[in-house]
Order: structure tokens, then sequence, then C-alpha cells
């Protein structure tokens, strides 16, 4: 599959790449954990069909020492054992507010609730940016069909600076 179009080869693009990243590395210094971070950004990648950002967070997951089990059973994490009722709080926002336009009432109650029982004030607000991050981003990279596979991890290290 080849690119519609290069948004890493574009000036403009590549200056709202630049700052992108940066506003991800607020999530990243946040007290939200590294595991549900990218549990969060996969789940909402594999929802809106995003390849690139779906080889992204599978592979820094897994260079971060995240099992295959557990990445194997994102799509599948409410009939699966291997994941905290803290991560299945967030593994459910994800979903919920990824599919927004699929309900009436976006979130429900029943999932802010358990969010609010696992999380604090300043997790949730890393949640909920991430989730603002990784829709954007997913909607870039399908939009503009981005392939996936040549991901590396690392590979934005340098944009971060």
């Amino acid at each position: 599959m080849n690119a519609r179009f290069d948004l890493f080869g574009n000036d403009i693009a590549a200056k709202f790449g630049k700052r992108f990243v940066a506003a991800s590395l607020v999530i990243d210094q946040s007290p939200l954990p590294k595991a549900t971070q990218e549990l969060v950004s996969l789940r909402a990648s594999q929802i809106n069909g995003c390849g690139f950002c779906t080889d992204m967070h599978t592979k820094d997951a897994a260079a971060a020492g995240e099992s295959a089990v557990r990445l194997n059973l994102v799509a599948a994490w409410r009939e699966a054992t291997v994941f905290t009722d803290a991560e299945r709080a967030a593994l459910a926002l994800a979903e919920e507010g990824t599919r927004l336009a699929d309900t009436h009432q976006g979130v429900s109650d029943d999932t802010w609730a358990a969010v609010r029982k696992h999380y604090d004030d300043d997790q949730i607000a890393g949640l909920l940016c991430l989730l603002a991050l990784i829709n954007a981003a997913n909607r870039l990279n399908v939009i503009a069909r981005t392939p996936a596979g040549s991901y590396e991890p690392g590979m934005f290290d340098a944009m971060k600076r």
C-alpha cells in the first residue's frame, strides 16, 4: 500500500507532527501508567482501523516489556483475564470515547464511574488527553493512508527534543 499523502515529507505536516509529539510528552510525563497508555492507544487505533498507529503502539509496548499475550488480547479485552480492573476501565473509556458517534450518550456513567474508581484526577487528565491525541493521530494516518509495518520503536524520539 502506498500513502495517499506523505505526512512526514511535507513541511506543514512535519511542523504539526513535531508539535503533536511535544503534546504527547505531557501525557508521557503524567502519572498514567505507561502500559495503560499503550493499551489505550492500541485499542483506539484498532477501532479506527489505523494500521500505522496499531503497528507503532504494538511495537512500543513490546519494546517496553508488554507481553505478547496481552497485546494479542487487547481487541478482546472483555473476555480476557490478563487485564487489571483499572486497565479494563481505561479500555472501556477508550472504546466509548473513540466511538462517540455510535451512541447518543458518549461515555456511559458506568464506565465513567469505573474510571473514577481506579484513577486520580491527574491520571484521568492523562487518559482524556491521550484519547484526544490518539484519535487525532488515527484520523491523520487513515486519511493519508500511511502504511503500516515499517515503524521501529524510538523512531520519533528526535522529535521530542
